[in-house]
């Protein structure tokens, strides 16, 4: 028999289209998961011209389990993000670096009848993870993909508490990389076009903030060991390629097709290094899950119905640019 269940997909002209999927019954360590929140990225933007369901930060209930699941019980509240499955052989998998698996299946590139726009969703246990119990279902949506993101940038470029972090806008990622730096103790420098945000850059961990519109030029004292990239296309890094120690770090998360173009001679003469990454790991997944719970790190989201009209509006409001700073689908 399996199961039927509502889904919201892209389409050629962008619409966004309610329809059904069917999935079999569970084999495995399967896991029928009944969605509650979506958080909503700009990727999502990016595929709503795509014929596949939308949506990559999911939670919700489980509602039944496979077979072979060992862990999870009915009535569980789990999130899922990016990556859906791996091979488990690989170099990468078996060094716990699944997200960079060959065959690894991630949003956009694989079950494209599936995603987190929907009324229900079958995934492996082993991607799954377990909401912490301090931490609500809508607050742990973005951090699917967004702080996963942020935490992994974090990881790979070695952040550690006495490092001076800088960080390039205070959006969707940015205003979590904020908490995160700031609850790892780091010195938390940001940067932003007008002082619009600075308020809020200020409460939520910043100790310095920088209006950087029409400026040719920073002088913000000490050098930065780590710079977090995280506005919807690329700086000017003439404008920030200055502010960085010898040896230090350049995180970029934007998602931007075009070339990465930067001035070479200060990258070789002070060492710099350029660390791309996307989401994190399962193992770091769990441990960011851990760590914003423990410290009190929530998005600040928008709400929206879980129907079409609400979809469209949330995409709206952050294809203009209003969303403050992540939108959530609320079923």
């Amino acid at each position: 028999m399996g199961f039927d269940f509502t889904v919201y997909k892209g389409s050629h002209d962008g619409k966004v289209l309610k329809s059904t999927t069917h999935q079999d019954d569970l084999k495995g360590d399967q896991v029928l998961v009944k969605v509650t929140h979506s958080g909503v990225c700009f990727t999502d933007v990016h595929y709503r011209q795509v014929d596949m369901v939308l949506g990559h930060e999911g939670t919700g209930i489980v509602a039944e389990i496979g077979p072979d699941v060992k862990d999870l019980k009915v009535g569980d509240l789990v999130g899922w993000g990016y990556e859906h499955d791996c091979c488990g052989r690989c170099k990468s998998c078996l060094s716990g670096w699944e997200t960079m698996c060959p065959d690894r299946k991630i949003y956009g590139l694989a079950d494209f009848d599936q995603g987190s726009f929907a009324s229900h969703a079958v995934w492996r246990e082993a991607f799954l993870f377990k909401i912490p119990p301090n931490m609500s279902a809508e607050d742990a949506g973005p951090l699917m993909c967004a702080g996963s993101t942020i935490f992994n940038a974090f990881h790979v470029a070695n952040v550690i508490s006495t490092s001076r972090v800088g960080i390039i806008g205070v959006g969707g990622l940015g205003h979590l990389a904020i908490q995160f730096a700031a609850k790892m103790g780091c010195e938390t420098v940001v940067f932003s076009g007008t002082e619009s945000k600075k308020d809020d850059a200020i409460n939520l961990g910043a100790n310095e903030f920088y209006a950087t519109k029409g400026l040719t030029s920073l002088d913000i004292g000490k050098p930065l060991d780590h710079l977090i990239v995280t506005t919807s296309s690329q700086p000017d890094w003439h404008l920030y390629i200055g502010l960085m120690a010898p040896g230090g770090t350049i995180s970029p998360l934007s998602v931007d097709n075009r070339d990465l173009t930067i001035p070479y001679m200060p990258l070789l003469l002070n060492g710099l290094r350029i660390q791309g990454g996307i989401v994190s790991a399962r193992k770091l997944h769990r441990d960011m899950l851990d760590f914003a719970a423990f410290h009190g790190i929530k998005p600040i989201i928008m709400r929206f119905p879980f129907n079409v009209d609400g979809i469209e509006s949330c995409l709206k409001t952050l294809t203009e640019g209003k969303m403050k700073y992540r939108g959530v689908l609320v079923a």
